[in-house]
């Protein structure tokens, strides 16, 4: 088969990693990680624009590299071939490889915040869509010192606290080793990073199977959506996260 591969550079190492052994020929697009930061109409929208310059007569199907992402999905039509995508609500689960897999380890820890290499590489400091992003909208992304210049130091570190310190209600930092790094330099940074916050440090060895079959097909219904030619994708508000709206 022919496919057009549309993912986010989050899992980026995974997902060349796991073109380079599908027998498929993929065609891949990576969109920035940004996207997630302006909300769920403003990244739909731009899934959409992306979606509609696919050349539908040269593949035979188009994947999709992202979960659910914050609803981001919602409302993506298929254009005239099957629209494949993954049954998971965040990429977590793309990593973990199976979504059961991601709720049981949530349950037992739920104040980690995890790490791969693309949330390193490509998830930290970064500024895309800086001016529209949710979190500069809503000052966020404002320093204690511009906060006290324009409220005073008592409100400003009231307002620090309730909306700056994004990280204030996590304890624990779990990389995802996913078997692409070229070394350990990515967990140590996380170790180094637990260390540092005081948090609690954990290691998980991470799964591809869920990326490999989404480049290898077929698509079992089980882990994936695969919505047939003008059907949409919708919340299904079960197991099943999405369904198609035909």
């Amino acid at each position: 088969m022919r496919l057009k591969l549309i993912a986010c550079e989050i899992v980026y190492r995974e997902i060349c990693a796991a073109v380079a052994r599908s027998v498929n020929q993929i065609d891949i697009e990576f969109l920035p990680k940004g996207l997630h930061d302006i909300g769920q109409v403003g990244m739909s929208a731009r899934l959409k624009e992306v979606l509609a310059q696919v050349d539908a007569s040269r593949y035979d199907a188009v994947l999709m590299g992202y979960a659910l992402c914050s609803n981001g999905l919602l409302g993506l039509t298929a254009p005239s071939i099957p629209l494949v995508v993954p049954r998971a609500h965040d990429c977590i689960t793309l990593f973990l490889g199976d979504k059961q897999r991601y709720l049981d380890y949530f349950q037992k820890n739920p104040g980690v915040y995890f790490k791969t290499s693309g949330w390193i590489e490509r998830g930290e400091g970064l500024h895309q869509y800086a001016q529209d992003s949710i979190a500069h909208q809503s000052g966020m992304t404002q320093t204690y010192e511009e906060l006290v210049e324009k409220y005073g130091e008592d409100n400003a570190k009231f307002l620090y606290e309730q909306l700056c310190d994004t990280t204030r209600n996590y304890s624990k930092l779990t990389y995802i080793a996913m078997g692409v790094e070229p070394d350990d330099r990515f967990e140590r940074r996380t170790r180094e990073e637990a260390a540092e916050r005081g948090w609690q440090y954990e290691k998980l060895e991470g799964d591809m199977s869920l990326l490999q079959s989404l480049v290898d097909g077929p698509w079992d219904d089980e882990r994936f959506l695969v919505v047939p030619p003008g059907g949409k994708i919708e919340v299904s508000y079960d197991e099943q996260i999405i369904k198609a709206d035909k």
